[in-house]
């Protein structure tokens, strides 16, 4: 589809047939190969990172579980654990720890809840990479992640952690996608995700799986609005593409510095 007069062209067309504007290349074939020699498909490479920084972080928090005497930390940690590694702890965040808001979205309280998260972000990250570019995509999931939490700190005491909020960002950003393409793709598109939303809210009412509905809330609507307002890649080079390059390079930046005070923060803790 020509990303300027959406008129439907074919993938080999490099000059809209109907409008005469260039049409650059999709956002994923910007990236002919992942920088590990073509190992990771070039749309899942970001996804792929996101995911290796989940299970890192699991893995370190299981060990320390377990160095604190939780014997079955591998199927489910402790409260203390996961506070102590950035979990979303609604004191601390008050007193000031609003880095708490990102690290939270990479830690997982046990096995289960990091292979259900792991399988949804497989295939939705590459989705929604592929529609969007990778700058798009990485400031729907860091703004998702960020506005789920805050949502779940204004309206849940409870300890939350988890991916699934900017998860839940990522399926509103395709139903904002399916929302903008009025023809029976746009359509399919979004009656998937919007039942995909559903399923997921409704489990989240649920009282036997103590889940956080109000993160993921937060991150649907976030990811939805900042989908749905920005739109899809443009013109490649433009002002705009460039613009989006730098806020996905500071979604990053901030996620390490939120990372490095929740490091510092661990390493006092440890030194008490």
């Amino acid at each position: 589809m020509c990303p300027h007069c959406r008129a439907f062209i074919t993938n080999r067309d490099r000059v809209c047939p109907y409008c005469n504007e260039k049409v650059g290349a999709r956002a994923v074939e910007l990236r002919d190969d992942s920088p590990i020699g073509g190992f990771i498909p070039p749309r899942r490479f970001v996804t792929v990172l996101i995911l290796l920084i989940n299970f890192g972080f699991y893995a370190a928090t299981v060990v320390a579980s377990m160095k604190a005497g939780n014997e079955n930390a591998i199927m489910g940690l402790d409260g203390q654990t996961l506070v102590a590694f950035g979990a979303k702890y609604v004191p601390f965040i008050l007193a000031g720890q609003y880095w708490r808001l990102v690290t939270a979205g990479f830690l997982h309280g046990g096995l289960m809840h990091i292979a259900m998260n792991s399988w949804a972000m497989f295939d939705l990250g590459a989705q929604v990479d592929e529609h969007y570019g990778t700058s798009r995509m990485l400031v729907i999931y860091f703004v998702s992640n960020v506005c789920g939490f805050a949502l779940s700190t204004l309206f849940s005491a409870s300890l939350s952690i988890g991916a699934s909020a900017g998860i839940c960002g990522l399926i509103g950003a395709m139903i904002a996608l399916g929302l903008r393409h009025h023809n029976p793709i746009g359509d399919a598109i979004r009656g998937t995700y919007i039942r995909w939303a559903v399923m997921i809210l409704i489990i989240g009412f649920l009282p036997m799986f103590h889940i956080d509905n109000f993160a993921h809330i937060g991150g649907l609507t976030a990811g939805f609005c900042v989908a749905y307002i920005t739109g899809e890649p443009g013109r490649v080079g433009s002002a705009a593409e460039r613009l989006w390059r730098v806020c996905g390079y500071l979604c990053i930046l901030t996620t390490v510095f939120c990372f490095l005070k929740m490091y510092l923060s661990l390493t006092q803790t440890m030194q008490q």
